[in-house]
């Protein structure tokens, strides 16, 4: 596929940008990285080691081979008949073992998009992570699209993905309508003051008057200590500070591969948003002072049959 072979292969040139940010840790694992050129002997024997391994798989044509010192990540393209377009092609992503003939699949999907290096997991990270958007569908009445980070686990000594549920990631956009709904969508890649990215989402309901507006506002990360990723519901004054985020939000000023991940921002959506917190009207202060009619005196109640 046209398309996705030049994201892949433009990579190759600027291997040594991250996005702004990007600790200076992470670099050697970019330096260990490498996507193979199917036309270099060199590369020859990984080529034939991947075919070998994904040879009882599902594929018709193996598109990308990334390596990162005892792992590939694949990149497979499925084709129905030999007359259907590229764009029907269906995708999958494999980890394979470069150690021992050891295959996993990590996703399916359609139209993926491989971007540039990210650092979700901040300044600790032990290896950079390659973001990823992908839809689930083709011509499909309500195509969704999902992003994603390809990432080398040291661990697992493996090829991994975040937020997955399924084939399902972090969900960044949903076309088509529902019946009585005005949907408005925005999303944006964020960079921390520790040079740490989030991915944050927003959807925003409009039920026309039949019941109150809802707004979804979601933030994707991983944690910088443990690695693990983590999904956050946002409401209150944090949802609207990720709102504001989102929409102030260009990635492309630090790095020019990553401007897909921001999406919304010229909406009518994020134009009402404010630049700054809107503020709260101070509630009334309770009243501490006596009243000037208090003179510090009080009398007690009277006896029973008292005459005064």
């Amino acid at each position: 596929m046209r398309v996705l072979g030049l994201g892949w292969r433009g990579l190759a040139v600027c291997l040594g940008m991250l996005a702004g940010g990007t600790a200076a840790v992470a670099q050697p694992a970019i330096d260990a990285f490498h996507w193979v050129d199917f036309h270099d002997s060199k590369d020859a024997p990984t080529v034939t080691w991947v075919t070998q391994t994904l040879k009882a798989e599902k594929w018709t044509s193996i598109r990308e081979i990334g390596v990162q010192w005892d792992s590939a990540i694949v990149l497979t393209a499925e084709r129905k008949t030999p007359q259907s377009t590229p764009p029907t092609d269906v995708y999958t992503i494999w980890s394979v073992s470069l150690a021992k003939h050891d295959v996993q699949p990590l996703l399916h999907g359609m139209n993926p998009r491989i971007l540039n290096w990210t650092t979700f997991g901040g300044m600790y990270q032990q290896a950079p992570e390659l973001a990823l958007l992908y839809d689930d569908c083709y011509g499909c009445e309500s195509p969704s699209t999902f992003f994603t980070t390809l990432y080398y686990s040291v661990k697992e000594h493996a090829w991994r993905t975040r937020w997955m549920r399924g084939d399902q990631a972090a969900t960044v956009w949903t076309a088509g309508n529902v019946e009585g709904v005005k949907r408005s969508q925005a999303y944006a890649l964020i960079v921390d003051g520790t040079g740490r990215n989030t991915l944050g989402t927003w959807t925003h309901n409009d039920y026309g008057g039949a019941k109150p507006v809802e707004d979804f506002v979601f933030e994707y990360g991983v944690d910088p200590t443990s690695g693990m990723e983590q999904t956050q519901g946002l409401s209150g004054k944090h949802a609207e500070d990720m709102m504001r985020r989102i929409c102030r939000a260009e990635p492309a000023l630090a790095d020019p591969t990553l401007a897909e991940l921001a999406r919304g921002q010229n909406s009518a959506l994020c134009q009402d948003v404010p630049e700054t917190p809107t503020k709260t009207k101070p509630g009334r202060r309770p009243t501490t002072t006596p009243p000037a009619n208090n003179h510090g005196q009080s009398s007690p109640p009277k006896a029973l049959g008292s005459k005064k």
